[in-house]
């Protein structure tokens, strides 16, 4: 018998995700620059001095703003490879959870360590580094040597870059991985292979 795609197979919590940055991009263009630190700071992006005067809900905020055309893009396109992969392997929730755990982790190391933040997308790496280890190192044609060059690549591109918030992404990452040890769980499937 064949396999049965349904409607729960479709990744639409990671094209909803990348629609929510996409339309708050858009927004912030429209009414100013995403590349000028003070007004991203005053519409919501990581700023030290407002964290400490209680504004804590710029730690999620954060987690959909963009500084300029090519930071969105990068991100978006990571999100779109790895969100869906992430997705099939876990479902719609937990990828949602991942993805605002991992970013809240991201968020609160960047504002202990230095200011900004970005750490839901690698929070997802780091929840695909653990599914493909959980899988005895390979799944959905990703193999563990392929995750692990995936996350150096990332930190490198990280390091190599001007301007990159490394702290929130580290946390991101550690996020990421450390919640999918809790919530993910190896899909079974009948004799029938239907999922």
């Amino acid at each position: 018998m064949q396999n049965i795609k349904r409607f729960d197979d479709k990744p639409y919590m990671t094209i909803g995700i990348i629609v929510v940055n996409i339309i708050v991009f858009v927004l912030m263009s429209i009414s100013g620059s995403t590349l000028d630190a003070q007004y991203m700071a005053a519409h919501g992006a990581m700023y030290p001095e407002y964290i400490k005067d209680g504004q804590y809900w710029r730690l999620l905020t954060s987690m959909f703003m963009h500084f300029g055309l090519m930071h969105i893009l990068n991100n978006m396109v990571v999100l779109g490879a790895v969100g869906q992969i992430v997705e099939k392997a876990m479902g719609h929730v937990k990828l949602l959870i991942i993805f605002l755990v991992s970013g809240m982790c991201g968020s609160v190391l960047s504002y202990i360590v230095s200011a900004g933040a970005s750490g839901a997308i690698f929070g997802l790496v780091g929840a695909l580094v653990w599914i493909v280890i959980a899988n005895r190192g390979f799944y959905e044609g990703i193999s563990r040597q392929q995750a692990v060059f995936m996350v150096i690549l990332m930190i490198y591109y990280g390091v190599s870059t001007q301007g990159v918030d490394n702290w929130a992404h580290g946390g991101g990452l550690v996020g990421g991985f450390v919640i999918s040890i809790v919530l993910y769980r190896k899909k079974r499937y009948n004799k029938y292979n239907i999922n």
